[in-house]
């Protein structure tokens, strides 16, 4: 039997190192990272073995959990390169390893014995006697498959020792359990390998055979078919159920997702789980915490697998994604003494754009950029992607503040 759980853990994904510092300042209790090699994120910027090592010693400062994330399924010939690594990570004061191979698992289970190994959706367990199966072999925690219920899932719980881990939020895939072959079978890219060419987004037509270069939607809408293409997964509503099915951790996926989608995610669900446990048994969604949502870009939402087998409700049939109003402009560095905010620019801004000011706790402010001026102290009514500027605005700021253009 499951004991009785403290607090849910939230984990959020540090695809780099400036979204490890971004998840830890805006309260996240785990982050899962990979290397360039073995984490099926080939593209996600990722850390080299002393990155690893720096993010742990920054997130255990903060008491921040790292877990590593390991789920590619190798080849033969690259086990070898495999164990060399595994031999770098046993030194790093890491708190998990996110495995999905039984052969990975029994080399990390000989190479890195004191690194607690954690089963990846990858290794699609959907039932109690494979949970017990995993908990035989030296498995800590388990996310379990996405197409489980909340029923089924609130059952397996009660019945293991083992911590069950969950999806909350982010893109769903049309896959078994994060498992595909449309990418490697259309573009040679294997999605298992972590190179996934993402073929459930592109838009697809008919081609009769004998009208060459005639496209005909597969459907009525004039716009084309995205027939594989999923809905996000949003569970911010029920976070008291996937508590009380005893869920011990809960995951956003995105090591791929910029910044602002982290720190906005990463926030909803920290104000939204705090809530819960301030108000055991009156568990209310707030407005807010949607509006943080809906606020960066998204596919619409839906709820997965939770409450049963998705139907046509879970497709985004027009490939349009929900282009938020809000344009992710600048992040704070830092606070000078007079008042003015040093950012990083991450899109074009101007002197008297109207933005919005997301920070770590508390709401939103809306201000206005009263003033730009560059390092050496010039004046500009206008900065450009990737310099660094001086803003002085009209609302507060704190550093690693996210600046938004409302558009």
């Amino acid at each position: 039997m499951a004991s009785t759980q403290e607090k849910v853990e939230l984990l959020a994904p540090a695809g780099t190192p400036e979204k490890l510092e971004i998840a830890i300042r805006y309260g996240a209790d785990a982050v899962y990272l990979g290397d360039r090699h073995f984490s099926l994120r080939n593209y996600a910027g990722n850390f080299t073995i002393e990155q690893i090592r720096d993010a742990s010693d920054l997130a255990h400062k903060h008491e921040v959990k790292v877990y590593i994330a390991c789920n590619i399924y190798p080849r033969t010939e690259e086990a070898k390169e495999l164990g060399r690594y595994f031999d770098r990570l046993s030194d790093i004061a890491i708190d998990g390893i996110i495995i999905s191979d039984p052969g990975v698992l029994v080399m990390a289970k000989k190479i890195i014995p004191e690194i607690p190994i954690h089963l990846s959706t990858q290794a699609n367990t959907t039932n109690l006697n494979a949970v017990k199966f995993w908990e035989d072999q030296g498995v800590a925690r388990i996310n379990l498959a996405r197409e489980l219920t909340l029923e089924q899932i609130r059952e397996i719980a009660a019945n293991t020792h083992v911590e069950i881990e969950a999806f909350v939020h982010g893109a769903m895939c049309i896959s078994y359990s994060g498992r595909c072959l449309l990418s490697a079978f259309l573009s040679g890219r294997d999605s298992n390998r972590g190179q996934c060419s993402h073929p459930c987004r592109w838009k697809y037509n008919v081609v009769e055979e004998f009208r060459p270069g005639e496209y005909m939607p597969v459907t009525e809408d004039d716009r084309g078919s995205y027939i594989f293409s999923s809905k996000d997964l949003c569970m911010i509503e029920h976070i008291d159920k996937l508590i009380d099915a005893g869920i011990k951790s809960l995951k956003i996926e995105g090591r791929m997702k910029s910044i602002n989608y982290l720190a906005t995610t990463v926030k909803a669900y920290r104000e939204a789980i705090d809530s819960y446990y301030e108000n055991r048994g009156a568990y209310q969604i707030r407005q807010s915490w949607k509006n943080l949502l809906e606020a960066v870009n998204n596919r619409g939402f839906c709820t997965g697998f939770y409450f049963g087998t998705p139907g046509d409700e879970a497709l985004n049939h027009t490939g349009v994604s929900s282009v938020s109003r809000r344009t992710f402009i600048a992040k704070a560095l830092r606070l000078r003494p007079d008042g003015k905010v040093e950012v990083q620019v991450k899109n074009r801004l101007q002197s008297g754009d109207r933005v919005e000011v997301l920070t770590p706790s508390g709401p939103a402010q809306t201000g206005t950029i009263m003033e730009i001026t560059d390092m050496s102290g010039n004046r500009a009514e206008e900065a450009k992607p990737n310099s660094t500027v001086l803003l002085a605005l009209s609302v507060d700021c704190r550093e690693e503040g996210l600046i938004r253009k409302i558009d």
